[in-house]
């Protein structure tokens, strides 16, 4: 008789998460394909919770998420007008309810309000589902991952191969420009969050020679990519993961020195690539940070609606930036949520960061877990300059490796093995668990 636990739910998500790398890297609002890969997220974390599971999600996580979803939901409810009396400019009062003049909403946008909820909604569901595996299928989703890693690091490597801006048309509802993306900083985005992993892989799970190779076709990515953010990234990730994962490995001392003679050639052309940049000082991303503080000031309590940022950008424009190029995000992740979820959006991230570093001391143990912490404290970063979470596939990426930050699994499993008694028998040493008989 078969007592091995089922894996279906393992396969489920890590093909949805394949999946969203494959076809989820547009950034424009209304795409199919995001829609497919919400409800498919949807879908399978509903099936993964229809079944029962031992693993328990974090409740401060968890509150985390209902009061985002929360706050969400209150941007799309009917509100008295008297409520937003001195609040924010009468020009950005909201849409109306219905044609009432009396009650409005927060959101100047409903509509872009209900795609964000969506989108919110599949990424805490898809997050909230990887946390009820198994430690062990947590890890077993990493493949997945670097399936669709591979499959866009290969798409990149043909485009860039033959030109330097060939772009691929009708192929999905926006044009490719980079790997399987719209926008080439957040194809660089998924190529550097994979270095801490293919770090682990290397060094951890004994596997140095396929593991080096790919963290050299990463770094050469990077480099033909040419997104500036994302070859200083690349390079500190790279640096800060060989140190921070390797502190109790084994890896000898010529592996050590060939990995840094490398990172010293990567550097060199990471220089020549970013000295070759033209950077626009008048219309680039201090011009928007700036714009975008205005907007802040104007709705601190309450902001203009998730996914309303184009829309109230425009009113704070100055006069001599306007051009035929429009400002579609602030380029800064941070500016951009806190616009348009006003001070509870502020909270909620301030909230975010202090689990985040709580959680550090809880992973230290764990390499696949501080492989993941690197991860995401890398994305974040670079969301400072950028806006790489607005993407479907790095929005999947980011709630998988959240997930394995804070599964309680990984610290179960290493408080289990430290839970063990010496026994001597005649000289030798047999450890077993605290607990059983020997």
């Amino acid at each position: 008789m078969n007592d091995r636990p089922s894996e279906w739910d393992k396969y489920l998500l890590g093909s949805v998460l394949f999946v969203s790398l494959l076809i989820g890297g547009g950034t424009a609002s209304g795409l199919y394909t995001d829609t497919l890969i919400e409800v498919a997220a949807i879908v399978s974390a509903a099936a993964v919770f229809a079944r029962t599971s031992g693993q328990r999600s974090p409740q401060s996580v968890l509150w985390l998420l209902i009061v985002a979803v929360a706050l969400a939901v209150l941007q799309i409810v009917p509100l008295p007008v008297a409520v937003f009396n001195g609040l924010r400019p009468e020009l950005l009062l909201g849409d109306p309810w219905i044609g009432e003049t009396k009650f409005r909403f927060v959101s100047v946008g409903v509509g872009r309000t209900v795609e964000c909820l969506l989108y919110l909604l599949a990424a805490a569901a898809f997050f909230l589902a990887v946390l009820r595996l198994r430690a062990e299928q947590v890890s077993a989703l990493l493949p997945f991952f670097f399936m669709g890693v591979i499959c866009n690091g290969l798409a990149g490597a043909i485009q860039y191969s033959l030109s330097d801006d060939i772009a691929i048309v009708g192929l999905l509802p926006f044009t490719i420009n980079a790997g399987l993306f719209a926008n080439v900083n957040h194809f660089s985005a998924l190529l550097f969050v994979s270095i801490p992993f293919v770090v682990y892989y290397g060094v951890f799970r004994g596997h140095l020679l396929s593991g080096s190779f790919g963290l050299i076709a990463l770094l050469v990515l990077l480099l033909a990519a040419g997104s500036r953010a994302g070859v200083l990234i690349g390079l500190a990730i790279t640096a800060l993961s060989v140190v921070f994962l390797s502190a109790r490995s084994r890896a000898s001392g010529f592996s050590v020195l060939v990995i840094f003679i490398a990172l010293s050639i990567y550097t060199i052309g990471a220089w020549t690539k970013i000295d070759a940049q033209v950077l626009d000082p008048a219309f680039g991303r201090g011009e928007f940070a700036r714009t975008t503080i205005e907007g802040i000031k104007d709705n601190w309590a309450t902001g203009v609606g998730f996914g309303n940022f184009q829309k109230a950008y425009q009113i704070y424009e100055r006069e001599g930036m306007i051009f035929k190029q429009y400002v579609n995000h602030a380029h800064n992740e941070y500016l951009e949520i806190a616009f348009e979820g006003g001070v509870p959006a502020i909270l909620l991230m301030a909230s975010y960061f202090v689990l985040l570093l709580a959680a550090l001391v809880r992973v230290r143990g764990d390499p696949f877990q501080k492989a993941a912490f690197l991860s995401v404290s890398f994305l974040l970063i670079h969301s400072l300059v950028d806006y790489p979470l607005r993407t479907e596939a790095l929005a999947l990426t980011f709630a998988y490796m959240n997930a394995i930050i804070f599964h309680k699994g990984f610290a179960e499993r290493l408080g289990s093995k430290s839970e063990m008694i010496e026994i001597g028998h005649n000289g030798d040493k047999l450890f077993v668990p605290i607990g059983t008989s020997s």
